[in-house]
């Protein structure tokens, strides 16, 4: 299916600038945080009951975090959300919104976790942050959601550290890995078909992967590349959501198949005509928007069980 074309003037606006991998760390995340909090009109913004700044307990020391609460009385689920942003930009300003959606739509108090970045902390410290992170608020549901239900969350990057958690934490209650970077070390022909002109490149990819894992010589850790774990039976379910004309595509609907190979409940949905990081272009696009409804609907129906 071709490109949103609602999403074309987006397209030709990033195009515009000068690609991310040519820029420093600093002009990289200053630049990411234009394109998604400075264009953020205030009427876009999700209203939820309550946001606060927080802190939860990182793997080597305290980490920023922020708290959102859904309309209503009475417990919820938890949900653990972590950004994307190639493990080296992005931060809780520019995924407020995604916060702010699945709060609202799923009926969740959210806590979205400022993992440490690379290339400051590269690999794994951002996959023990969000493992940690997990295990912290696991002990303390009663001061968060309430209820029994533990999930984790996150886009990108942070797909791939929420099913690192999954992995890794034991009780976690579902799963929602929006456009996962699920196996650093494959070769999928997404990235060859989708690998310029759809916002996410190759080129930008491969300076994700220099920053975060310097060398390359942990892409077959599970840590890295969740796809290779050993086991993925009796994971939690997942809802696995994916982009039509998304370098990552591929790896993250083998992910899903891998899940449902080994037994484990999965719902997926690809998404056509749209493209790496549509969870925050609704502005822009109503076929984004609805995508980004529909997926928090799936996400919700799997945490009611």
């Amino acid at each position: 299916m071709p490109l949103d074309p609602q999403l074309a003037a987006l397209l030709q606006l990033i195009d515009a600038g000068t690609p991310m991998h040519e820029l420093s760390v600093a002009e990289a995340r200053e630049g990411f945080r234009a394109l998604t909090v400075g264009t953020r009109a205030p009427e876009s913004v999700v209203p939820v009951a309550s946001v606060a700044d927080a802190k939860v307990e990182g793997a080597d020391g305290p980490l920023a975090a922020r708290v959102y609460r859904p309309e209503g009385a009475g417990s919820c689920p938890t949900v653990a959300l972590f950004h994307g942003g190639g493990w080296v930009i992005g931060d809780l300003d520019t995924h407020d919104n995604m916060a702010r959606a699945i709060c609202r739509d799923a009926g969740a108090v959210v806590v979205s976790v400022d993992y440490r970045l690379a290339p400051e902390h590269p690999f794994p410290a951002a996959a023990e942050d969000a493992i940690a992170a997990t295990r912290w608020l696991a002990d303390r549901r009663d001061d968060f959601g309430g209820d029994a239900r533990l999930a984790v969350a996150g886009d990108s990057a942070g797909g791939n550290l929420a099913a690192v958690v999954a992995q890794r934490v034991p009780g976690v209650a579902a799963q929602f890995l929006i456009y996962p970077s699920t196996d650093a070390s494959g070769d999928y022909a997404s990235r060859t078909e989708n690998g310029e002109g759809y916002f996410l490149d190759l080129a930008t990819m491969a300076w994700f992967a220099d920053l975060y894992a310097p060398g390359h010589p942990t892409m077959a850790d599970p840590l890295l590349s969740p796809l290779l774990a050993a086991s993925l039976a009796g994971l939690p379910p997942a809802v696995v959501v994916t982009a039509e004309l998304d370098p990552l595509r591929d790896e993250g609907e083998a992910y899903a198949a891998a899940l449902e190979e080994a037994g484990v409940r999965v719902v997926r949905r690809r998404y056509d005509g749209l493209i790496h990081g549509f969870f925050d272009m609704g502005a822009w696009s109503v076929s984004a928007q609805a995508a980004v409804d529909e997926a928090i609907g799936c996400f919700r129906e799997v945490l009611a069980g």
